[in-house]
Order: structure tokens, then C-alpha cells, then sequence
């Protein structure tokens, strides 16, 4: 799946939507998870339409020839409005109009009747269907199916569940989503690695191969805003992903991060089952005696890239190298390893909570304190084991992360679960 947004749809053709539904206990109130969840992704920058009915349920009446009026919350806005249900219609003709990221419309006959009235169908690939969410009671699962047929996904009533749904592909537009607007003070490009330094941080990616096509363009690229170069880490151009990589890493790494010091593959220690490795770690067989090593180029004891498929689903733990990030095998990893504490570790690793959401338990990554001294080590080629000179190697672990830190209440408080407050207040809390 692409993380690249899917063009509207052109007149005359086919409006396509990715459908998910919340499966419910008829008992159960789902309406406050769907308004939480939508609201924080618009508090990172998505853009997120529809409505969310309020739980006061008894609020209506009825006009003569009108439709029922409930009161909802418009998501767009974060405010209560008084709207009719047939309303959905115009919420998802907006919707495509403006190429959401997201719609939610809570109520699934109001959400089924506006796909129909447009002659919307189902993206049975997920490629380029709008994500389009809704619920249901658990005793009425069968008017889904018969609206979905194979297609749709149904969802449990929890966050982790919905995050699943959203996607990992989603992660590199919300990295890059959250980068300021500042100048870029340079871009300095090695044989192995590139940098980007900004007046806040200095971030950093491996170079998936020589950057001679890069080189003569790296002038006029310094040019453009740290939000610009980050937004090229959703480019399927290798180099250009390693670009926006750092640039994304120049903000979220910046100079005064605090975290606890070390990578943080240590947390792992105490879990039973067997921990997957995903890149080169120098030690890691010491730290982590059952540790399963995936590498692409595998030596005696090791196991191919291929070995993904079968280690990572069952497995208790994962450690993967940031130069996932880089060469776009994260979104592939977190999805076989769903439901594991997965940690991602290297110099290239953004050090932002915003990627919690998408199951990565454990953050370790680099913040420089010299960048000028970094800058010549890279333009002479050094490796990431050299780095340690020019600044701290420091981790952050989510606070409910299911993983057994060794001294979780010394864990940063930066670190916190994406998802913990009331909506009104995580909206505006986790926008910055």
C-alpha cells in the first residue's frame, strides 16, 4: 500500500473509499473513541471531515417533512452542530472534493445511504479508496456484510485497533506533517550518509547508494523550508526518501530532547519469547542472548530478509534498525510484527512520539551536540559507530508500552501514550 494520497476522482469517474467499521456491543457508546481518534489525527495536520453523533441521544425532534436532527460533533471543526442526516451526503461529496485523509461519519445508515446516493465503490485493494469510517452493533454485522461483500475491514472498539486500520503506510506523511517552518542551515552529504542541520536539531539517514545524482542538486534544495525537504521522505526516490528522512530527524532530534541514555534494546531483556532483530547491531547476541538476526546479507547463524514473514508474527519482541525508515520496509515490519513491542533504533530513528501510535514501543536514536564536527566526520565517510563523538545516543519508550523496562519509572516524560486524555484536550495537545 501506498502512502501517497490517492487524486480525486475526476467527473465521470468512480469515487472510491476504503470503508472500516467499528464492530460494537449494542450496549456499548463507541461515538467518544471515533471522535478521539479522528480529532488527533487532525491535530496532526490531516485533514479529517464528517461527524461523530453526541451519546446524549435524546436531544431530537422532528419538523414536519424534516428528518430527525441530533446533535453531532463536526470534526472539521471540533463543534457541536444541529445537523439532519441526510446530511452525510454533502459531508462526503466535500470529503472527496477536498481529498480527505479521513472521513467519519458514526452513524452506518447515514454513511451507507451517502455512499449510495454517489454511486461510491469499495476499493477492494486499499490503494486508492478514501478511508471511510463508521460503526456498528455487533447484531447488525449483517447489513455490513451485505454492504461490503469481501471488501471493508471491521475493526474493534479499541485505539490500537483503529491505528491498525489507519495504517503504517501513514506514518511518513504524519512525520512530515508535524515539521516546522524554519530554514534549513545546511545539507551536507557523504559517501554513507546525509545531514541536515536546522537552528533546532541536526538529523541524519544512510544513503541507500552513492549520492552523485543528489550532489548537484543539493544547492538549490537547501534553499527550500525544512517542511519542504522533510515532505520528500514520501518520495519513491530513494535518495530523496534519505533526504526527507533527515530533514524530518532535524526537527524531532533537536538539541534539547531528553530522554534516557543508551538505545533501549535493554528494555527487552526480561520479555520471554524470542526477539527479532531486523539490521546489524553490534552486540545485540550479548544483550539479548535469544535473539533471532535478520539480515540481507545473512552469515552463519543468521536469517534472510525473507524470514520476516515467519519470525516477526510470533515472536515477543522486535529491534529494527532505522535504515527501515529509510528503504520504506517499516510500514511491512510494524504490520507483521502487530501487537509485539517493537523497537527502532539507529541514528536515523525520529524521535517523536507521534510514531507510538503505529506500535513502535521504543524509540533510540542519536542528538548531536556537534555538528560541525559531524559534518566533516560524514564528508570522510565515517560509519554510524563513530557518531557517539559528536553527541548522545538517547531512547524513549511509550509509557504503556507492554514491554519490561528495567527502571520503567526513570523513562522520559516525554514519553506518553498518544491517546490518554479526553479529545478536546489531546487535540490540542499533541498538534505540536
Amino acid at each position: 500500500m501506498s502512502d501517497q494520497p490517492a487524486p480525486p476522482s475526476a467527473p465521470g469517474q468512480t469515487p472510491w473509499i476504503r470503508p472500516g467499521v467499528v464492530v460494537h456491543d449494542p450496549a456499548e457508546v463507541v461515538d467518544d473513541l471515533l471522535a478521539e481518534f479522528a480529532l488527533g489525527l487532525r491535530a496532526r495536520g490531516f485533514n479529517v471531515a464528517g461527524y461523530v453523533q453526541h451519546n446524549n441521544r435524546g436531544n431530537t425532534g422532528k419538523g414536519q417533512g424534516c428528518a430527525p436532527r441530533i446533535e453531532y460533533l463536526d470534526i472539521s471543526t471540533a463543534t457541536t452542530r444541529t445537523i439532519e442526516r441526510a446530511a452525510a451526503a454533502d459531508y462526503l461529496c466535500t470529503a472527496m472534493r477536498e481529498d480527505a485523509d479521513l472521513l467519519v461519519i458514526s452513524h452506518f445508515y447515514a454513511c451507507t445511504g451517502a455512499t449510495d446516493s454517489i454511486g461510491a465503490s469499495l476499493d477492494p485493494h486499499g490503494t486508492r479508496g478514501m478511508p471511510l469510517l463508521t460503526s456498528i452493533a455487533g447484531q447488525c454485522i449483517h447489513k455490513w456484510h451485505s454492504y461490503v461483500r469481501r471488501d471493508g475491514s471491521m475493526i474493534a472498539p479499541d485505539l490500537a485497533s483503529l491505528w491498525s486500520w489507519w495504517g503504517p503506510e501513514q506514518l511518513y506523511r504524519d512525520l512530515a506533517l508535524g515539521v516546522a517552518e524554519q530554514d534549513v542551515h545546511s545539507i551536507v552529504c557523504g559517501p554513507r550518509w546525509i545531514m541536515v542541520e536546522s537552528r533546532s536539531g541536526v538529523g541524519l539517514a544512510p544513503l541507500p547508494r552513492h549520492p552523485r545524482d543528489l550532489l548537484p542538486r543539493l544547492p538549490r534544495l537547501a534553499r527550500q523550508s525544512l517542511r519542504s525537504l522533510a515532505d520528500m521522505a514520501r518520495s519513491w526516490d530513494p535518495l530523496e526518501t534519505a533526504l526527507g528522512v533527515a530533514a524530518i530527524n532535524a526537527h524531532y532530534n533537536r538539541f534539547d530532547l531528553v530522554g534516557r541514555a543508551g538505545n533501549g534494546i535493554k528494555a527487552f531483556r526480561k520479555l520471554t519469547g524470542q526477539v527479532v532483530a531486523i539490521g546489524a547491531f553490534p552486540g545485540i547476541d550479548g544483550i539479548l542472548p535469544n535473539c533471532a538476526i535478520i539480515e540481507a546479507d545473512p552469515r552463519p547463524g543468521e536469517f534472510p530478509i525473507v524470514a520476516m514473514d515467519t519470525l516477526l508474527p510470533g515472536c515477543g519482541a522486535a529491534v529494527v534498525n532505522a535504515s527501515a525508515v529509510v528503504n520504506r520496509s517499516l510500514p511491512r515490519i510494524l504490520r507483521l510484527a502487530r501487537n509485539r513491542p517493537v523497537a527502532l533504533v539507529g541514528p536515523a530513528t525520529p524521535m517523536t512520539e507521534r510514531l507510538h501510535g503505529y506500535g513502535l514501543s521504543v524509540l533510540g536514536g542519536l542528538v548531536v551536540s556537534d555538528a560541525a564536527g559531524l559534518a566533516s566526520a560524514i564528508r570522510a565517510g565515517a560509519a554510524a559507530r563513530e557518531f557517539c563523538r559528536f553527541g548522545r545516543f538517547v531512547h524513549i519508550a511509550r509509557s504503556h508500552a507492554a514491554v519490561a523496562v528495567e527502571n520503567p519509572e526513570a523513562v522520559s516524560g516525554n514519553s506518553r501514550c498518544v491517546f490518554n486524555t479526553p479529545a478536546s484536550r489531546r487535540a490540542a495537545s499533541i498538534s505540536g
